[in-house]
């Protein structure tokens, strides 16, 4: 019998590289591309990202089982999941302005699309109509999350080096990093199958 830790740890495993929302699914890539060019940037996002994750995971949790399912209001599960979401990115974004000013003014506008991104609104959408449980959902978030800032950190750490290189004029910029992205995402396919949940 499989024990719980496990479960918990292939759902964290299959989120961040077997079902990575970034290099399987495609979602998320404004801010990805956009935060991507420098490595501080690109912790410091990985960091807020995979809190508010976490955290937008099991208030949404919480809410969708404990108040909408019994209410019978599930068909508001978009405009619910947007409104926790906006509120804990905010919150994270008074918080940062106070912690770390220099990290704020370097995300600029990005800090606040994380209320829109959709990979933050797939997990608790994904979580409900999966029917996880709370664990499970924090678990998938964390995951995601994970999956996320591995992105994030892979293609900051790349797009580092490339300014040093000698690229065609024609592939300077956001081309060569659509490029290194599909082939990031071509390395990424290579665990596909390799759990199945």
């Amino acid at each position: 019998m499989e024990s719980e830790f496990t479960k918990y740890l292939e759902l964290i495993i299959s989120a961040s590289l077997i079902n990575n929302f970034v290099f399987t699914r495609f979602l998320g890539l404004c801010i990805f591309f956009g935060v991507s060019k420098k490595m501080e940037t690109a912790v410091g996002m990985s960091i807020t990202f995979i809190a508010v994750m976490m955290i937008s995971a099991a208030l949404s949790w919480v809410v969708f089982t404990k108040i909408m399912v019994p209410l019978e209001i599930t068909f508001l599960e978009i405009i619910v999941f947007i409104g926790i979401i906006a509120g804990l990115v905010q919150a994270s974004d008074t918080i940062m302005r106070k912690v770390s000013p220099g990290l704020y003014y370097k995300l600029g506008i990005y800090l606040a699309l994380i209320s829109t991104n959709c990979i933050i609104l797939a997990v608790p959408l994904v979580s409900a109509g999966e029917k996880y449980s709370f664990l499970q959902s924090i678990a998938f978030g964390f995951g995601s999350g994970l999956g996320f800032a591995l992105a994030l950190i892979i293609m900051a750490s790349i797009r580092e080096k490339l300014e040093l290189a000698d690229v065609p004029a024609a592939f300077k910029g956001m081309p060569m990093a659509f490029v290194v992205t599909g082939l990031i995402a071509l390395a990424f396919t290579g665990f596909s199958g390799l759990i199945t949940l």
